[in-house]
């Protein structure tokens, strides 16, 4: 139990790591000569980087045999969602000065802006259902229903990512590259055929219990007619 809490520590820590590295460019005043872009880039590329990562959960849990793996996704996603929050954050702020005019003019014209704000709005849900209270709530099948949203939204990232760009496009592309792998599993896992799925046992039934008359003698039943 022990060892799990600290693992689990260790995950958290490691996740503020890229929170910790940007304050320290801007305590040291490393931001570049364009800091908000700078800020806004540096939280949209962690934002991606952690929904890839919660999507390897479930396939490497599976290929490796670790289930625990399982324990981090939720953290993992958590943090997706914060860093999300942050580059969403520095655009109406740092960019747009919380202007609800300006803002909309560039949701409407800009189209991975449209894309992004669609990918952004997505995951708060899947932030907010995230608890074992939400679980219960919803139910088991409706709660992943719901929380397969973050397909589409990793689907967004990675569109908004390649309309942001304007020439050197490897980024986007292995992203890209990572999320139609992930998907691709996944689609695969759920398309396997019936027959290579264990069938489910079939119970043997009793054989009926003798019958005896009134003096003790066994009385013979007739078998039952064919359906």
């Amino acid at each position: 139990m022990q060892k799990r809490r600290g693992s689990k520590i260790l995950v958290f820590l490691l996740c503020l790591v890229p929170l910790l590295w940007l304050g320290w460019r801007a305590w040291n005043g490393r931001l570049t000569a364009n800091p908000i872009e700078f800020i806004t880039h540096y939280t949209g590329d962690w934002t991606l980087r952690l929904i890839v990562i919660g999507l390897c959960i479930t396939p490497l849990r599976k290929i490796l045999n670790q289930p625990d793996l399982i324990r981090y996704r939720r953290m993992i996603g958590l943090f997706a969602f914060f860093y999300g929050c942050l580059h969403f954050l520095t655009w109406i702020w740092l960019d747009k000065f919380f202007d609800p005019g300006e803002m909309w003019a560039d949701i409407v014209k800009r189209r991975y802006i449209t894309v992004g704000m669609a990918g952004f709005l997505m995951i708060i849900p899947l932030a907010i259902t995230s608890t074992t209270g939400w679980i219960r709530r919803l139910g088991g099948k409706r709660w992943q229903l719901l929380h397969r949203l973050v397909y589409l939204t990793a689907v967004c990232g990675v569109v908004h990512y390649f309309w942001l760009v304007k020439s050197d496009i490897r980024q986007p592309l292995l992203y890209a590259l990572l999320v139609a792998m992930l998907l691709g599993w996944r689609l695969r896992t759920w398309m396997r055929p019936a027959a290579k799925r264990p069938a489910p046992m079939r119970k043997t039934p009793a054989p009926p219990s003798p019958v005896y008359s009134q003096s003790g003698q066994l009385v013979e039943r007739e078998p039952p007619a064919e359906a």
